[in-house]
């Protein structure tokens, strides 16, 4: 009885080298809980891919895909000095570095070094790319990495950012052969490689190309008790009386998959800012929408996600499922831990 993911596999597959027939070069990205199909998995399907590189999180996710994946692991998080030594394939390691200390404590380390974007978020300024170049050659050195914001409200041109950075570089004196770019569409990466044919653009892409054919992927939780409830009957932890007659359903999924947790959103528009007040004023009276469907309706949460399963209600107007049946949900799959993932 499980909350589980339904792969349309050969349609996933096909996505994905739909995505690398737009972006020669790409690196996979498999990092945190893989985009809900666990980084064991994905590095698996990166090897399919043939893209020889896949990018990881962590240092200690790199540690953990190392049996997984048998090519080139870029590192994203950037390297601080001090940080725990790993028992890393340091051959088949990139690092990347976002500071001069950083790059001079990995002495003999195969490395890419970060620029700070207007993402604003790490990398080296402008002004140390020459005090960068001269400390190069205690490094093996596999090209710049360019981490781009996703909205441009200035209406700035994200092709100009990175020849911003080639340029610079270039003029300091490092030899620009790589650069590795997050968040740039297709026209922007042929470009660039118009612009700079004797440099390799390579794009990092997760979220694209692991979720981007949303019917390729279904979330399907599975009814575990099914219970009928009178209008007024308390219920649950809180004892809450019920709205109305209906059913009270018990499914697969809570806290510990991540139902009900949410990442906060960066709202705009008036519209979107309006549904968000209308959801949080039916929340101060305890109504909460859960993303479980049946029947083409989206349930009520009776109460909050218990660890590992929840409380539904169903109205009275709603044939019941039955135990063993199996609720559609949305969730967003970067913050969900599935029980199974079902190829099919």
């Amino acid at each position: 009885m499980t909350l589980s993911l339904y792969l349309d596999t050969e349609r996933w597959r096909t996505h994905q080298r739909s995505v690398l027939a737009e972006f020669p070069g790409l690196v996979p990205v498999a990092k945190g809980n893989g985009y809900g199909l666990g980084n064991h998995r994905l590095a698996e399907e990166a090897t399919l891919l043939g893209t020889g590189v896949l990018a990881v999180g962590t240092a200690y996710e790199a540690a953990d895909a190392a049996d997984w994946y048998g090519g080139e692991l870029l590192v994203l998080t950037p390297y601080r000095v001090g940080e725990e030594v790993l028992p890393l394939p340091h051959a088949r390691v990139i690092r990347t570095v976002a500071n001069l200390d950083g790059l001079r404590a990995l002495h003999g380390a195969r490395v890419v070094v970060e620029c700070m974007t207007t993402m604003r978020r790490h990398g080296v300024g402008a002004a140390d790319l020459p005090a960068v170049a001269a400390e190069l050659d205690g490094v093996s050195f596999e090209g710049l990495a360019l981490h781009l914001p996703m909205d441009r409200p200035d209406g700035s041109d994200p092709v100009d950012e990175v020849a911003h950075w080639v340029d610079a570089a270039r003029a300091a004196g490092i030899p620009v052969h790589t650069v590795f770019v997050s968040h740039l569409g297709a026209a922007g990466m042929e470009k660039l490689a118009q612009r700079y044919p004797d440099t390799v653009f390579r794009a990092r892409i997760g979220t694209r190309l692991w979720l981007g054919d949303h019917g390729a992927l279904e979330v399907r939780a599975t009814v575990l008790d099914v219970t009928p409830v009178a209008k007024g009957d308390r219920y649950g932890y809180r004892q809450h009386p019920a709205p109305a007659d209906g059913h009270l359903l018990v499914v697969a999924g809570g806290t510990a998959h991540g139902i009900g947790l949410e990442a906060p959103k960066y709202v705009q528009g008036m519209s979107s800012r309006a549904k968000g007040i209308a959801r949080a004023g039916l929340a101060t009276v305890n109504k909460t929408k859960s993303p479980f469907n049946w029947a083409g309706k989206q349930l009520w949460f009776a109460e909050p996600p218990h660890m590992q399963v929840s409380l539904l209600l169903l109205d009275n107007e709603t044939k019941a499922p039955v135990v063993g049946d199996e609720l559609v949900l949305q969730v967003r799959h970067t913050t969900t831990h599935f029980d199974r993932v079902v190829d099919r």
